[in-house]
C-alpha cells in the first residue's frame, strides 16, 4: 500500500467565518466520510490558516489557494482517487473546488 496526499483547493469558508450552523453541517459531513474511510486515512489533516509563498529570488509571492490536506493509504492512485466520491469539500460546490491527489514517494535517506 502507498500514501497519497489529498491536497483541497478552492475558496473554501474559513472555519472561523462560518456561523455555529455552518460549521455543525460541515462537520456532520467530515464525519460521514471518515467514518466511510476510516481504515485508508492514515492522518485526517487539518485545515491551513496563515499563509504565505516564498520565491527562489527570497521576494514575498502570492501563496497556491490551499486549504488543507489529508493523508490516505490506497493500492494506487484510482484506488486513492476514490476517496474523492462524497468529499466534504466537494459537497453542494462547482469547478472551485478541486481536491488534488499525490503520490507520496519514500526516498531513503544515507
Amino acid at each position: 500500500m502507498a500514501k497519497f496526499m489529498l491536497l483541497y483547493r478552492g475558496d473554501a469558508t474559513p472555519p472561523d467565518q462560518m456561523t455555529e450552523e455552518q460549521g455543525s453541517e460541515v462537520m456532520a459531513q467530515w464525519g460521514v466520510w471518515m467514518e466511510k474511510n476510516g481504515a485508508g486515512i492514515v492522518d485526517a489533516g487539518t485545515p491551513y490558516g496563515a499563509r504565505t509563498s516564498v520565491g527562489g529570488d527570497g521576494a514575498e509571492q502570492a501563496p497556491a489557494n490551499l486549504n488543507g490536506y489529508t493523508i490516505v493509504e490506497a493500492a494506487d492512485l484510482e484506488a486513492a482517487k476514490a476517496f474523492c466520491e462524497g468529499h466534504p469539500f466537494l459537497q453542494g460546490t462547482g469547478a472551485e473546488f478541486a481536491v488534488d491527489v499525490f503520490e507520496l514517494v519514500d526516498i531513503p535517506m544515507p
